[in-house]
């Protein structure tokens, strides 16, 4: 996808993760303790993680998954451990370092890289993840996204967006009053409603059905997954 918008985002996104915030996000996903604000997101996240990792099979030998904007590499380290050959991708440089450092050996075979998850010469695949790896674009360029990855999907495609609620609201008028240089790139909200009709308005995606939603809220941390299975 060759979208303006999705590549100023990207860039902005990168950025932020490889020098703004390269020590907080290390410290936010390590075991080291955190204040009260990044613990709730932490646990968030971790929530989020088990949530997307109970939709994939228990035993995955055999099988190809993408952790589309892996972080710092946690959840394919277990999509690995249950013997997936996974390849997971990330557009932050400083993160993939980290994720390099903790991987443990695994059953799976598992393959950290810097670049685009939209990339086609990543392969095909028989599940997609990308937890919190699209909030921050529009909602038509997320979808679009999905349509990229759905022609090389051979399963599901697993994801998460920012749902549209009040409290969601609040946190971002309120971090629009930080500096510009200690802002996070915006996240999008998304009500579900109009999440589910712009899937259902993309030809690439007519194959999919969704098959889970579940909403995780912890804190300063708020996500919805969804989960697009094939037949």
């Amino acid at each position: 996808m060759g979208s303006g918008t999705w590549a100023a985002r990207r860039g902005q996104i990168e950025t932020y993760f490889d020098r703004t915030a390269a020590e907080a996000w290390k410290r936010l996903t390590s075991d080291a303790p955190v204040s009260g604000i990044r613990a709730t997101v932490r646990a968030g996240r971790e929530a989020m993680r088990a949530t997307l990792l109970s939709w994939l099979p228990a035993e995955m030998s055999g099988l190809r998954l993408l952790d589309a904007g892996c972080g710092t590499g946690a959840l394919a380290v277990e999509a690995a451990r249950r013997g997936a050959d996974v390849v997971a991708i990330d557009v932050s440089r400083s993160l993939i370092e980290v994720a390099r450092e903790r991987a443990p050996a695994t059953r799976g075979r598992l393959r950290f890289a810097v670049g685009d998850m939209l990339d086609p010469a990543l392969g095909v695949f028989d599940h997609v993840v990308a937890m919190d790896s699209l909030i921050h674009y529009r909602p038509t360029d997320a979808v679009a996204a999905l349509a990229g990855l759905a022609p090389r999907t051979r399963g599901s495609l697993l994801f998460t967006f920012a749902p549209r609620t009040p409290l969601l609201a609040a946190m971002h008028a309120v971090g629009r009053v930080f500096p510009r240089r200690d802002r996070a790139p915006a996240i999008e909200p998304l009500a579900e409603a109009a999440l589910r009709r712009l899937i259902s308005r993309e030809p690439a995606l007519a194959r999919f059905a969704v098959r889970h939603t579940r909403r995780v809220q912890s804190g300063f941390y708020t996500s919805q997954a969804m989960e697009l299975a094939a037949p």
